[in-house]
């Protein structure tokens, strides 16, 4: 069910993008509204999926993960079940945390989080090579973090 966002939803979802902890009393006041009004809206969007959850953002490094690697991966032959079955692989793999289709020279794009270089070679030797029909694998580490951002850009 497509539902048509006006400019109060969207507010209310780049606020949620912002702070996901912000109280609908916050939001209202934000917006000069009162709380059942934000508080129905936002049932709304997470029902008709534009709100998917809430999460915490983690500071990998803290958590063990120095190295961040990007991935692509070309298959060898492009049959349904090949693709199918690649699919399924990769979403097994706990350190991919992004897989993309992508158009191009590759097939798939992979965000992987590591702890450091041994630790991609085995993920690369033990895992991802363990998956059929893989051509073709090349890497790319990211060095420094110039910009992340996890919210959408504002229409």
């Amino acid at each position: 069910m497509l539902y048509e966002l006006d400019a109060t939803d969207r507010r209310i979802v780049n606020l949620l993008e912002l702070d996901a902890k912000m109280t609908i009393k916050d939001i209202a006041n934000k917006l000069n509204m009162s709380t059942t009004p934000i508080f129905e809206r936002i049932k709304r969007l997470e029902k008709t999926g534009y709100i998917k959850g809430y999460t915490a953002i983690v500071d990998s490094k803290m958590m063990g993960f120095n190295l961040v690697a990007y991935c692509t991966v070309t298959l060898e032959t492009h049959h349904k079940e090949h693709i199918h079955q690649f699919v399924s692989d990769v979403q097994e793999l706990t350190e991919v945390v992004e897989c993309y289709h992508i158009a191009g020279l590759f097939d798939y794009l992979l965000k992987i989080y590591v702890k450091d270089m041994n630790d991609y070679q085995m993920f690369i030797t033990e895992k991802l090579a363990s998956i059929k029909n893989i051509g073709k694998v090349q890497s790319s580490f990211v060095m420094t973090e110039i910009k992340s951002e996890r919210a959408l850009p504002t229409l």
